[in-house]
C-alpha cells in the first residue's frame, strides 16, 4: 500500500483551481511514491468563510475512511498545502485533532497565509512583489471574510489558534513573498507550543515558486526537502507509549 498526501491548493480561497497547481500535486505523487489527493473547494465571494476550511476537514476525514480502497495505507497518511491551502493544511490538522480523527503523520505548509493583518516586516519590505504582493493578501480577505470579526478566528489567524499536540510541521517560505513574515511567525509559535517543526526560507525566490520545478532550481530543492520531510514523517513508527498507541489504534478503527 502506498503513502497518502492530501493536498490543498493554493489562490488566496478566491480564485484558480486544481489545474493551477497541479505541478506540485505531481510532482509530490513522482517524487515521494505516495498517492496525492488534490483536495478542490468552494472559493469566495460566493462561498465565503470558513466554507473553505469545512470543505478541507470533511474531505480529510473522507479520504481517511476511503484511502485503503484505493490502495492507500490510512495511517502513512500527510497533508501538504501551498499558500491559501498551506493555511488549510494547518487548520485541517488542528481540525483533525479537535474532532478526534486519526492526525496526519507530517504537515507541509508552503508560504502558508498565517495571519490576517497586512502590519508584518515581509508585508511591509514585499508590499509590490510579484506574484504576490501586500495589496492582494488585502483584497483576498476582503472577499473571504463575512465580517471583520473573522479575523480572529484561529482557522484563518494561525499564529492565535491552539497549537498544542500537532504532527511534525515543516514550513516552507519564499525570501521575496509578503507571506514570509507569516511563517516566521506560525514556526515560532508551533515551536513555543512544544512542536516537532522545521522552517526553511529560500532566497531569491517569490511566491508561488514551489511548482516551478522544471525551470526554477530552488524550486526542486524545495520540492526535494518537502519529499525528504515526508518520507521521515510516514516512515515515524507507531508510538511505544501503550496509553498513545491505544489512542492511535482506536482512532484508526473509527476510520476504517
Amino acid at each position: 500500500m502506498a503513502p497518502v498526501i492530501v493536498y490543498f491548493r493554493g489562490g488566496g480561497w478566491v480564485i484558480a483551481d486544481l489545474d493551477t497547481y497541479d505541478a506540485s500535486a505531481s510532482a509530490l505523487a513522482r517524487k515521494a511514491h505516495a498517492i496525492v489527493v488534490s483536495v478542490d473547494y468552494p472559493m469566495a465571494p460566493e462561498h465565503k468563510f470558513p466554507a473553505a476550511h469545512d470543505e478541507a476537514i470533511e474531505a480529510y476525514g473522507y479520504i481517511v475512511k476511503n484511502a485503503k480502497s484505493w490502495g492507500g495505507d490510512p495511517p502513512n497518511i500527510a497533508i501538504v498545502g501551498e499558500s491559501a491551502g498551506g493555511n488549510l493544511a494547518v487548520a485541517t490538522a488542528i481540525g483533525a485533532r479537535d474532532q478526534k480523527m486519526p492526525l496526519p503523520k507530517a504537515v507541509i505548509s508552503v508560504y502558508p497565509v498565517a495571519n490576517t493583518t497586512i502590519d508584518t516586516p515581509s508585508k511591509k519590505e514585499e508590499a509590490s512583489a510579484k506574484p504576490l504582493n501586500t495589496p492582494m493578501t488585502a483584497w483576498f480577505f476582503d472577499k473571504v471574510l463575512n465580517n471583520d470579526g473573522d479575523r480572529n478566528d484561529p482557522w484563518l489567524n494561525l499564529v492565535a489558534a491552539d497549537l498544542k499536540g500537532l504532527p511534525p510541521i515543516t514550513i516552507i517560505n519564499a525570501q521575496l513573498d509578503p507571506l514570509r513574515s507569516d511563517g516566521d511567525m506560525l514556526s515560532d509559535k508551533l515551536k513555543a507550543a512544544g512542536n516537532d517543526g522545521t522552517h526553511k526560507v529560500y532566497d531569491g525566490v517569490t511566491h508561488e515558486f514551489f511548482g516551478m520545478d522544471a525551470v526554477v532550481a530552488k524550486a526542486r530543492e524545495a520540492q526535494d526537502f518537502a519529499v525528504s520531510q515526508l518520507k521521515t514523517g510516514l516512515a515515524a513508527p507507531i508510538p511505544s507509549d501503550p496509553e498513545q498507541r491505544s489512542k492511535l489504534q482506536a482512532r484508526e478503527d473509527a476510520y476504517g
